[in-house]
């Protein structure tokens, strides 16, 4: 029921270019974004049968501590149990099906219904019914315990599996801990926990990261920061990456710079290089600040061994089918969930997450407890900020009858790759993956 996919401490990120894979030019329809018809059949199809993330690890470091969660229609509960180990269960009592805990987060000895007093172990095992002898039909624990959720754990998270008959985590993986386990994901600490209520579909919010066209437009300032051309992209059998220099220029720019831009010379400053001392081209700023961390000459100097130099500066980003988006540098990882609204296709929540590597030997500080808002109450920082002001225009503009469908150019065919998974799953190809 509970297992754990194991970090290999020696594997080293591949960095080697997938082969190309044969997907089509079709156009994508719009009703995957806008028809409550196809959001249904995402649920029956995908959402119910896909490994998900429930929560850090971190945020239920002790017995008896527990997360809320919310997957669509289903509220899930995730507790730390007497045994170290972490469970996800069903959050409904199965007396008249109340919610065990309407709590976002919180430690118990045990789970007990608010309803009626009924309670349960840390294990949703059902311990205690008010008045048993007055259900002459008994209460029996087999069929009245909360109903457990195939868990496991990778990564420094919990995941969850709504299926029971679900593959092993490892499996739907695939080469993800190959690719990621020497960012030591376990070590970092959670400095960063929110969530905003987006006008979009989910998948709107997943297009939006899992390409760099867009930045031309949308995001013009990260020209002075990254290289938004010259990115590899890598399709696997689920899931997908791309590789984007950063602390760099955009070719897009035309011409040499010849004075560090301020994006790139706050990112020197934080490893301990002065950019007024720099004086070499602007273009070998990225080399230099690899060779200055792989020298531990940075303000929190650690074990860099692992990783290649462009890890030092570059953003590996992969995307984790369904909804999973990291944004990893070598000292801290953004991990973007983007969860579907209960009912309404036109809305989403898109959970930030900010984990930053400690110095070796480091306590890790308390999580912050998750924030909850919706769009406009309060900034993401300007780049969200720009996408979260964008997508609701977008969202409206797929409900014209004017408008198909999405066209898809070579540099976003991570979205194609994402819908081809998500047919898959739609059209029954992972329906028996036990």
């Amino acid at each position: 029921m509970v297992a754990v996919v194991r970090v290999k401490e020696s594997v080293q990120t591949p960095v080697e270019r997938s082969p190309d894979i044969e997907m089509g030019d079709e156009m994508i329809p719009k009703e995957r974004y806008t028809s409550p018809e196809f959001m249904q059949k995402e649920w029956d199809s995908m959402w119910s049968k896909a490994w998900l993330v429930g929560c850090s690890e971190q945020e239920i470091p002790e017995a008896g501590d527990y997360i809320a969660t919310e997957i669509g229609k289903e509220s899930l509960l995730i507790v730390r149990g007497d045994d170290g180990v972490a469970r996800v269960m069903y959050n409904n009592c199965n007396h008249r099906g109340n919610r065990v805990k309407f709590d976002k987060a919180g430690n118990a000895k045990s789970l007990v219904c608010a309803y009626h007093l009924w309670t349960y172990d840390l294990e949703g095992t059902l311990i205690h019914v008010p008045d048993e002898d007055d259900f002459h039909q008994g209460c029996p624990q087999e069929k009245l315990s909360l109903r457990q959720i195939q868990t496991e754990t990778w990564g420094g998270f919990v995941w969850f599996n709504l299926n029971p008959d679900c593959e092993p985590l490892s499996e739907f993986l695939g080469m993800v801990p190959e690719h990621l386990d020497a960012y030591r994901f376990q070590d970092m600490a959670m400095v960063m926990n929110l969530t905003v209520e987006w006008n979009c579909n989910w998948k709107a919010s997943v297009d939006a990261f899992n390409e760099v066209y867009h930045v031309q437009g949308i995001h013009p300032e990260l020209a002075f920061s990254i290289d938004d051309v010259d990115v590899q992209i890598d399709l696997y059998e689920r899931h997908n990456r791309y590789l984007v220099p950063f602390q760099t220029y955009s070719p897009r720019l035309g011409y040499e710079l010849d004075v560090v831009p301020e994006a790139i010379a706050m990112p020197m400053q934080a490893v301990g290089m002065n950019p007024d001392d720099y004086k070499g081209r602007v273009s070998d700023v990225r080399q230099a600040m690899q060779q200055h961390k792989r020298n531990n000459l940075g303000n929190v100097p650690r074990d860099y061994s692992m990783f290649n130099d462009d890890q030092l500066t570059d953003d590996y980003h992969y995307y984790l089918f369904p909804n999973i988006t990291m944004n990893i540098h070598a000292d801290s990882m953004m991990l973007f969930r983007q969860r579907p609204h209960e009912t309404d296709p036109n809305k989403m929540y898109f959970d930030v997450q900010m984990f930053a590597q400690m110095p070796d030997g480091a306590e890790k500080p308390e999580p912050p407890e998750n924030e909850q808002f919706k769009h406009g109450e309060r900034s993401l920082g300007l780049v969200l900020d720009q996408d979260a002001v964008n997508l609701p225009h977008l969202q409206k503009g797929m409900h014209s009858a004017a408008f198909q469908g999405i066209w898809i150019s070579h540099q976003e065919r991570r979205i194609r790759h994402m819908h081809l998974t998500l047919m898959n799953y739609i059209n029954g190809n992972y329906a028996n993956d036990a």
